[in-house]
């Protein structure tokens, strides 16, 4: 049976198998190439996936930012997370009760040799702002950052993260 399914899927076009996509170029705080950044558009938000190198073993925080700009050292061009355009000061934390900041994602652990390979999946984004959540794909773009500390996903405004210390511009 799985060979008779494999065999299926390989006679669908190319495109039959690929979901829409946005990917960026990880970059840190010196300008240098930090790894990829793949976000796949899912019926109910969007699947993530990290590839890092370079960084600072341990928790560290992330979260999706309203710009698709990410000029070092400091990222600030990211602008802040994302977040429904009605919500003047969005509440952090995934752990808040009265979050409504859609940029929230779980923190991701980086190994002692400075890797990350990571997967994950937000229900709080969409790509062009389907079922009612912010929208990656906007006239300003999004990008992903990494932060320096854990998010305590409490701590307003960002969960006591700390510095921006990688991001990717999210292109389609």
């Amino acid at each position: 049976m799985a060979a008779a399914l494999g065999a299926g899927l390989l006679a669908l076009p190319v495109s039959a198998l690929a979901a829409d996509r946005l990917t960026g170029d990880l970059k840190g705080s010196d300008g240098a190439a930090h790894g990829t950044v793949e976000v796949i558009d899912a019926p109910k938000g969007v699947i993530l996936r990290i590839t890092a190198t370079g960084l600072a073993p341990g928790w560290h925080g992330v979260h999706f930012h309203e710009k698709g700009s990410c000029t070092p050292p400091t990222f600030k061009s990211a602008g802040g997370h994302v977040h429904a355009h009605d919500v003047a000061k969005p509440v952090h934390g995934l752990l808040n009760a009265n979050a409504d900041d859609a940029g929230d994602l779980p923190n991701i652990h980086v190994d002692p040799d400075g890797t990350a390979t990571v997967e994950l999946y937000s229900t709080l984004v969409s790509f062009k702002g389907e079922g009612g959540r912010p929208a990656l794909i906007d006239q300003d773009g999004s990008s992903l950052v990494i932060h320096a500390k854990p998010d305590d996903y409490q701590t307003q405004p960002i969960g006591g993260s700390g510095d921006r210390v990688a991001c990717a511009v999210l292109t389609p």
